[in-house]
């Protein structure tokens, strides 16, 4: 058997968080659980005294009330039903001068927040939405860059019990309007313009026809980055800039208004590929309680350690990494492209800011190995003990360059979860080894399981990511679904009353897990399942290959594996270049994988998220209407998948 990659040391498993947290759960039970297995069994069989002793431990401000969990059907579970408790308030962590918030926009713009200015500017932002009529239940949209005022602005709003809905500057028109315009904002908040890849992109003329388009707004913030937000506000109805509201009020106090664990918080939405997206509605005390898990015992973070997650406003990531600060962890936030002005960009900021998490993509982990990136070679990282991936399954040769051209003494946690629960089903464990090309293991409180078509819980096949109890992370709501229709479908359709998430995933001889792709995109020529994942693991080794995309084409009363590759600017994909691929895929996967047919395209369509889209360029194949490109970063890029005579034959 190879040897994992990484094991921690006795000592600093023994010092980490979480066997901090199993000595308390030990304590307050009567139990002698040993292991990280152990304590995670405990965690879903008791799982009421589990989210408790979880809250106690991390020292959650709030009334807990005497109940933790009231009901334990999936859905249908209440989690906390008597507990009053402020987002905002636990968000707030800290009053000092020390550093709260760092932040880079490539090499246009940085700047520092000291604890003690986010609670000033946090406090006049509160005021001026509480002159304006804001209250609970109100929404608040945001269309903003990943920066301190973005945070500011979400503490604010949620400090009164607003909910809070955010995406990223770059979306168009259509894509913001499918989102907020169903959510219709009392507020909505702008910045004048972002910058990426070096240039600078104001958005004046999109905010022109959102705003009209989303009806009566109490008011229209627009932030100042890229030097135009006089003339931006001036344009806009109710149109105001933040200096000017900064300017109106002192600093004073935040005031918290403290509500029903289940009190909506956000506001996410589904990728939107396939329809208008879906809106995902979670709640404040679940997404609080799963994120302070997730950052102080499963990534082993602690007051003053310093978190970087590379994500926009309108990926889940973003929710997740600012609630650090409940953990008094810094923020460390970027904004625009990672690989300008020069490539090393990140690791740059990493050294320079003493990074504790550096957390990003399989994407981007991919695109510095293909690179040439060796940040071991060139950069101090000695302050990295934590590098997290997700977006989509990380390749066994990712693992490698992480140990390789990193640093040979990190934890390197691949996660995966997803938007529907702002949280992960599978992740890190900070005293187990880390294994080539797995996820460590289910999250603490997280009945995470593979199931066959039957139902049947299996080992070492490939089937559906399932979680069989309930959890508080769970959405509260989808927004405009008063009977629940909707969520019901998307999640407890195939197996009732047990969630199924919509991965293709498989146990390990480990205890870990691999991803091997969504099941609904999974391929399956003569009723053989294939994970997309496992061909692009293969693929993406190839030096000539870019990035890779494969579908399942309906052919002659099956389905044939049809696989879209980019190349390197001057390859040529030729018969000896299709054979090599076609060699690998055989060689490192099966006969199976090996597509019947090998296009290659110029581009290859992604979510803002940077998620391939796989469904759709399979409605396209099959001509059949995508009905929202706006959902993509690039919705040009279908076009080049439109009645290819390769794929005729």
């Amino acid at each position: 058997m190879t040897a994992p990659l990484w094991t921690p040391s006795p000592a600093r498993a023994a010092a980490t968080e979480v066997m901090r947290f199993r000595d308390a759960f030990n304590a307050a039970l009567g139990l002698s659980l040993q292991t990280y297995a152990d304590l995670h069994a405990a965690s879903i069989e008791r799982r009421g005294e589990f989210w408790s002793l979880l809250w106690d431990f991390c020292g959650v401000k709030g009334e807990k009330g005497s109940v933790a969990l009231a009901d334990d059907r999936m859905p249908g579970a209440h989690f906390f039903p008597q507990a009053r408790l402020n987002f905002a308030e636990n968000l707030l962590a800290r009053h000092d001068d020390t550093d709260a918030i760092v932040f880079r926009g490539e090499d246009k713009a940085s700047a520092r927040l000291s604890w003690a200015d986010l609670h000033a500017m946090v406090s006049r932002l509160q005021q001026w939405l509480v002159s304006l009529g804001v209250g609970p239940g109100d929404r608040v949209a945001a269309m903003m860059p990943n920066m301190p005022e973005t945070v500011a602005l979400m503490l604010a709003a949620t400090s009164i019990g607003a909910v809070w809905s955010s995406c990223s500057p770059d979306f168009g028109v259509r894509g913001v309007l499918d989102r907020f315009g169903q959510i219709e904002p009392k507020v909505f908040i702008a910045c004048d313009g972002y910058y990426y890849a070096g240039k600078t992109l104001p958005i004046g003329e999109k905010l022109a026809e959102i705003v009209p388009a989303l009806g009566e707004l109490a008011a229209v913030l627009v932030v100042p980055y890229v030097g135009v937000a006089e003339a931006t506000a001036a344009g806009l109805r109710n149109g105001v800039t933040l200096p000017q509201v900064l300017a109106r009020f002192a600093a004073a106090p935040v005031a918290f208004t403290r509500l029903p664990f289940e009190h909506p918080l956000y506001i996410l939405y589904s990728s939107g590929t396939t329809g208008v997206p879906k809106c995902i509605v979670h709640g404040a005390g679940g997404t609080l309680l799963q994120h302070l898990k997730e950052h102080r015992l499963q990534s082993d973070l602690q007051p003053g350690d310093r978190a970087f997650y590379f994500t926009t406003c309108g990926w889940m990531m973003w929710n997740w990494l600012v609630s650090g600060l409940a953990n008094g962890e810094t923020l460390m936030l970027f904004d625009g492209s990672p690989f300008h002005p020069v490539p090393s960009i990140l690791f740059d900021y990493a050294q320079e800011e003493a990074f504790t998490l550096f957390g990003t993509s399989a994407k981007y982990i991919d695109a510095c190995k293909k690179a040439g990136l060796r940040p071991r070679d060139t950069h101090d990282l000695s302050s990295v003990v934590l590098m997290t991936s997700t977006g989509s399954p990380l390749a066994p040769e990712s693992f490698d360059w992480v140990y390789d051209a990193v640093k040979p003494d990190i934890h390197l946690a691949s996660i995966s979860g997803g938007t529907d629960i702002v949280s992960c089903f599978v992740l890190g464990d900070p005293t187990s080894p880390v294994w080539k090309g797995e996820i460590q293991a289910a999250g603490l409180g997280m009945a995470v399981d593979v199931w066959d078509d039957a139902g049947k819980p299996i080992r070492g096949e490939k089937g559906e990511l399932v979680c069989t109890r309930a959890f508080p992370s769970m959405p509260i709501y989808f927004w405009n679904d008063p009977e629940g229709k909707k969520y019901h479908a998307a999640y407890f359709d195939r197996f009732p009353g047990v969630w199924c998430h919509g991965d293709f995933a498989e146990w390990t001889a480990h205890g870990g897990l691999v991803i091997h792709g969504r099941s609904d995109a999974t391929l399956n020529p003569g009723g053989v399942r294939i994970g997309t994942a496992e061909i692009y693991a293969q693929v993406e080794q190839i030096p000539q290959v870019i990035e890779a995309l494969a579908i399942g084409q309906d052919w002659d009363n099956d389905v044939r594996v049809v696989l879209f590759v980019r190349l390197r600017e001057g390859v040529v994909l030729d018969e000896a270049l299709q054979q090599a691929i076609r060699a690998k895929i055989r060689s490192g996967a099966s006969p199976r994988h090996v597509p019947a047919r090998i296009v290659a395209v110029a581009d290859i369509p992604r979510t803002k998220s940077g998620k391939i889209t796989e469904l759709a360029v399979r409605d396209v194949v099959h001509g059949r209407e995508v009905k929202n490109k706006e959902a993509l970063a690039n919705p040009e890029a279908l076009d080049l998948f439109k009645d290819l005579p390769d794929l005729r034959s």
